[in-house]
């Protein structure tokens, strides 16, 4: 049998795929293909259960014909968008497509009436394999570090005790926690930091060294691959995050995680996903919001002009809260 799994993007959509994958590989031991961007190629080039990683630039044209020269067995859609339809006509072959909730998600952002289920989007992506009778394993997703890119924290940042990995960034702005509240956390923080994130969160962590110039606080933003990051994330002590995609690396590496939740809400299911081990991650927001949640993704800036979701954040809770994990790690395990 030969299975075509799609989804596109983005980072922590395509590594909340992961157990799909592997239960799909060792449950019916299929020949396992992968269709994402190339963007995203790093989160799945060393994943040993999928037999072929494909990807595209732009265009499922990209690849349509030798798309149909290998003759699946089933496509399992992880994305359901247009273009994943389209594909599917194409490929004529039988498919499934996750439940996407659509409608559900609409009423809670556009009327604030939850009418989502409570089941994380894992378990909704297992409802697109049940009928060749693959069943959730329960056990984390998965992040594979290709050797080359383990980072050495002692002989890069000269660190040899328990660090706190920071995730500063997001894809939206109105997902991100401000200079002034990231201020306010670490402040209240005595372990040595190491600030993780993309190009586009270099400049506001060269802000935060400037700031606490007598910290010990690192900037890994920005010239690091999405896998040496992973890396950062695995060895940390704790990784305090946003709602963003090195959120869903940490749950796989079973890191504690503080998560900080500005506009966008749990209830939408992509929150950390650590099946049986929930005592390792908790959230912060602000409740009661009535704007909240504006967007199921994010927006450059608050609709409203207050940003109360992220400026009203309790920052004595969270750097308390990391400060537990931080004490919980140092009690279960040996440090550096």
């Amino acid at each position: 049998m030969k299975i075509l799994v799609i989804r596109f993007s983005s980072i922590g959509d395509v590594v909340l795929t992961t157990s799909v994958v592997r239960c799909l590989k060792k449950q019916t031991n299929a020949e396992i293909h992968f269709i994402t961007k190339k963007g995203f190629k790093s989160i799945l080039k060393d994943n040993p259960y999928i037999d072929k990683l494909i990807t595209i630039k732009s265009s499922i044209q990209e690849v349509e014909t030798d798309l149909k020269k290998e003759q699946y067995d089933w496509v399992i859609d992880l994305h359901k968008n247009i273009r994943t339809l389209s594909l599917k006509q194409k490929l004529k072959v039988p498919s499934r497509s996750f439940p996407k909730l659509n409608k559900e998600k609409w009423l809670l952002v556009k009327f604030k009436i939850n009418k989502m289920p409570k089941v994380h989007i894992v378990d909704r992506y297992f409802e697109t394999v049940k009928h060749l009778g693959v069943l959730n394993d329960n056990f984390p997703n998965d992040f594979f570090i290709a050797q080359e890119s383990e980072v050495n924290i002692l002989s890069t940042f000269g660190i040899k005790e328990k660090f706190v990995a920071i995730a500063i960034g997001a894809q939206f702005a109105t997902k991100r926690l401000p200079f002034e509240k990231l201020v306010e956390v670490i402040e209240q923080l005595n372990q040595p930091i190491v600030l993780v994130g993309g190009p586009t969160d270099k400049s506001l962590a060269n802000d935060l060294l400037q700031h606490f110039k007598t910290k010990n606080i690192h900037n890994a933003c920005g010239s690091w691959s999405l896998q040496q990051s992973a890396s950062i994330v695995k060895q940390a002590a704790v990784l305090m995050t946003n709602d963003t995609g090195l959120m869903h690396i940490a749950a796989c590496f079973k890191t504690p995680i503080v998560s900080v939740w500005g506009n966008t809400v749990p209830e939408l299911g992509m929150y950390p996903y650590l099946p049986n081990h929930s005592e390792l991650f908790s959230v912060h927001q602000v409740e009661n919001l009535s704007c909240r949640p504006c967007s199921k993704i994010g927006y450059k800036k608050c609709p409203k002009g207050h940003f109360k979701c992220m400026t009203e954040q309790n920052t004595d809770a969270i750097s308390n809260d990391v400060n537990l994990k931080i004490q919980q790690s140092l009690e279960s395990k040996t440090a550096y």
